[in-house]
């Protein structure tokens, strides 16, 4: 059992604090570069090939080494904040974000690049977990859903215009040019945080639970390697069964630790409290069935509707759009608290579902039925992604602020993971099935087609495939939306009694 927890040491949020909404201006652009770096590499993949003759597996650590390093510091970075000074972190991420941006800019290697873009991921951590933590501070309960909205809001923007952002700068800068536009952000938010933003941290001062730490980095990072590695090497070889197994034995070990000591960095006696499973349930599966579906609708945009990456980008902006327009003007944040956690979470989610089912459905009717589905989509995700942080955010004690930020980033980052390897999956075996004799990706079987009925014909199974894992990945979000509606509603009706 944990030592009973005392006030945190941040401001008195009765009238919340007096800047705040400026404040929160300066945690969203931080928020944002962050997120954009998620994406705007996939743009710049043909130059980097050829200006550093980068290797596909290059290319595919380029990527990766970002997320998983971010990843499996979610936790351990929340922490530290809780520790330490949310603030304090706040300007080490961004300083750290600024120079791996600096150094990936300069890179004239793999290696460099690699590298550099590990360090981004440290300092996307400390980001990630630290602008929720303190937006929790800053804000009265009242105004809290508001600002999660918004903070979630700008969480899709930044995915979505990712491609943009590195299409555009690409057109009229060399390659580096899509690391080196953080660096201006990162001075400018080092010194408004310093400026503006309150310190606040759990006033215990526990001792750094620096086993959990080492154990949760190694367990996270060895779980999203696996799933990364899963389709490029199969699900059964030797490197991804060995890597799902350290995961295993590792994170088992850090949760019999973390339910041992009495100073834990995740206190396992959360997970009693139906509002914080409950939410951890509906985050896993809402993440799980929008990135793995919205992944793949991307290669339908580009391969078979034949637009190119940054068309294909602008298609999918009315999702993003929906969902930044419903939390910026305060409506998501209404109807949820109108309609209460539980029914929310349950709306958001069946609007998500249905996105996806129109998706799978009207595919035969080009881009239009696509643009119903993103719409519907974002509507959903407008209302229960925010719901779902705030759900866990307020289940853990205030004094925890960056350890649950931390647990709603790794959530995400471990159903997004899941659900592109699992839906991927579902789509290369129905693709495999229906056109034994093609290659093993819809470019490869395109290329070597040798008449346009054979094209058609690899084109409608790409199709069939795309719609089988879009209906899974919809069942998963409707599941997921039940499953946290019930546990949540629960909860509410055992507090009450």
């Amino acid at each position: 059992m944990t030592a009973p927890t005392t006030a945190d040491t941040s401001p008195p949020t009765a009238q919340g604090h007096p800047q705040r909404w400026l404040i929160l201006g300066v945690l969203s652009l931080a928020l944002l570069t962050v997120v954009l770096d998620n994406t705007v590499l996939n743009v710049a993949i043909p130059s980097l090939t050829e200006e550093l003759g980068a290797a596909t597996s290059d290319i595919q650590w380029m990527i990766n080494a970002y997320s998983l390093v971010q990843s499996g510091l979610l936790l351990t970075a929340g922490s530290a904040a809780d520790r330490y000074g949310r603030k304090k972190m706040l300007i080490a991420g961004l300083a750290l974000f600024g120079v791996g941006s600096l150094v990936a800019g300069l890179a004239d290697s793999t290696g460099q690049l690699i590298a550099a873009r590990a360090g981004m991921g440290i300092g996307g951590a400390l980001l990630m977990t630290t602008t929720l933590a303190v937006a929790m501070q800053i804000f009265t309960p009242e105004e809290q859903p508001k600002a999660i909205g918004i903070w979630a809001a700008v969480n899709a923007l930044g995915f979505a215009t990712g491609p943009l952002v590195g299409g555009f700068v690409l057109d009229h800068f060399w390659w580096g040019a899509i690391f080196m536009i953080n660096l201006p952000v990162a001075a400018l938010g080092v010194v408004a945080v310093a400026a503006l933003v309150p310190e606040s941290k759990d006033p215990r001062g526990d001792r750094p639970d620096l086993l959990g730490a080492l154990l949760s980095t190694i367990g996270m990072g060895s779980l999203v390697f696996a799933i990364i590695s899963g389709p490029e090497h199969g699900w059964t070889s030797g490197r991804v069964l060995a890597t799902a197994a350290v995961a295993a034995l590792v994170l088992a070990g850090f949760a019999y630790w973390e339910s041992r000591i009495p100073y834990p960095m995740l206190d396992m006696h959360f997970f009693r409290d139906r509002r914080f499973t409950g939410a951890v349930a509906g985050a896993v599966l809402i993440a799980f069935g929008m990135a793995g579906s919205l992944f793949l609708l991307t290669q339908y945009l580009q391969f078979v509707l034949g637009y190119d990456a940054m068309e294909a980008g602008l298609r999918m902006a009315p999702l993003a759009v929906t969902i930044v327009v419903l939390n910026f003007s305060g409506l998501a944040a209404k109807w949820a608290t109108r309609l209460g956690t539980p029914i929310a979470i349950l709306v958001g989610m069946i609007l998500t579902s249905g996105g996806l089912v129109s998706i799978a459905t009207l595919t035969e009717y080009g881009y239009p039925g696509t643009l119903l589905g993103l719409v519907l989509i974002g509507a959903g995700a407008a209302i229960a992604s925010p719901a779902m942080a705030y759900a866990i955010m307020s289940a853990i004690p205030p004094e925890k602020a960056g350890v649950g930020a931390g647990i709603n980033g790794t959530l995400a980052e471990f159903g997004n993971g899941l659900g592109v390897a699992v839906l991927g999956a579902v789509l290369n075996s129905r693709f495999a099935a229906l056109i034994p004799v093609a290659a093993s990706s819809l470019p490869a079987a395109l290329a070597a087609a040798g008449s346009e009925d054979e094209r058609d014909r690899i084109t409608e199974a790409f199709s069939s495939g795309l719609e089988t894992s879009q209906l899974v990945g919809a069942v998963a979000v409707l599941l997921g939306g039940v499953v946290a509606a019930v546990l949540l509603r629960r909860a509410e009706r055992v507090g009450a009694r």
